[in-house]
């Protein structure tokens, strides 16, 4: 089994804190949370990441 090569965003600082990490898997894409790597996933289509990056990054969910 190859090994999955999970990434975090180039938007994270490396203070650690509230990241996430994502990873292609060929047919989804693997989302995670940096603090609890063996936690649970997300696995998104491809379609779905991209809609959900487009609403984090209009601010959509920005948390203030």
């Amino acid at each position: 089994m190859p090994c999955i090569r999970w990434r975090k965003s180039s938007y994270s600082g490396h203070e650690g804190g509230n990241c996430v990490e994502v990873a292609d898997l060929a047919r989804v894409i693997g989302v995670r949370d940096s603090k609890d790597p063996n936690g649970p996933k997300l696995a998104l289509s491809p379609s779905a990441w991209s809609a959900f990056t487009a609403e984090i990054k209009s601010g959509a969910h920005d948390p203030s």
